[in-house]
This record gives structure tokens, sequence and C-alpha cells, in this order.
């Protein structure tokens, strides 16, 4: 089970590197596409400072767990890998709650799995 844990929390870091790529990177391409009927198409081009934000936000979150993975000591990384994956998933509910649903599926359901995955 733990490496399973391990597999699940590098899975969610990798989504929020993809995502941090979408916000910060391919904005007014790829968010486009992604972020199609969330927003006008014409708002994605003065809304590119605000989505690298969040981006930038994205890849700190990653980066917590990619840190997780990296201690070598098991206590540490199991509560640093608690911590990243808590921070997301409470970003992600406040995220459906405030601005779509598909938001808890997408980034907060991962993690809860990953979470509930390393307490075994």
């Amino acid at each position: 089970m733990q490496t399973l844990g391990t597999v699940l929390v590098a899975l969610v870091a990798l989504e929020h590197l993809y995502i941090l790529y979408i916000e910060m990177f391919a904005w007014e391409t790829k968010g486009k596409e992604t972020f199609k009927g969330s927003l006008a198409p014409e708002l994605f081009k003065p809304t590119k400072t605000l989505a690298a934000n969040q981006g930038l936000y994205n890849g700190f979150l990653a980066a917590g767990l990619i840190w997780s993975l990296c201690i070598a000591e098991h206590h540490w990384s199991f509560h640093v890998a608690i911590f990243f994956l808590t921070c997301i998933i409470v970003a992600g509910i406040y995220g459906a709650v405030t601005a779509s649903r598909k938001i808890f599926y997408v980034q907060a359901l991962p993690a809860i799995v990953a979470l509930v995955v390393l307490h075994f």
C-alpha cells in the first residue's frame, strides 16, 4: 500500500504541474479548451495574469508533494504529504463551491484518494 500511496502522491503532483503549465504558460490556448464554458473566450487575455498567479500556487502545491517524495525518513515524508494533500483538498472543495463542481472531481478527489491510501 505504501507504494500505491507514493504513486498516487506523484500523480497528484504531476496533475498540479500540468495545471501550473495551463494557467501560467498556455492560458490563452489550452486554457480556453480546458475551461470552455466557465469563462467567456474574450476574458482569457485580460485574465492571463490572474491565471498565472493561480498557476504559481498550484506549482507550490506540486513542489510540496514532490518534496514529500524526496524525504527519506518515512514519518516526515508522510506528514509533509498529508499537509500538501490537505491543502489541495481544501482548495478543491472551495473551488467546487465557488466556481465549478468539476473542480472537486478533478482536484480534490484524487488528493482525497491519495490521502486515504497513505493511511493504510
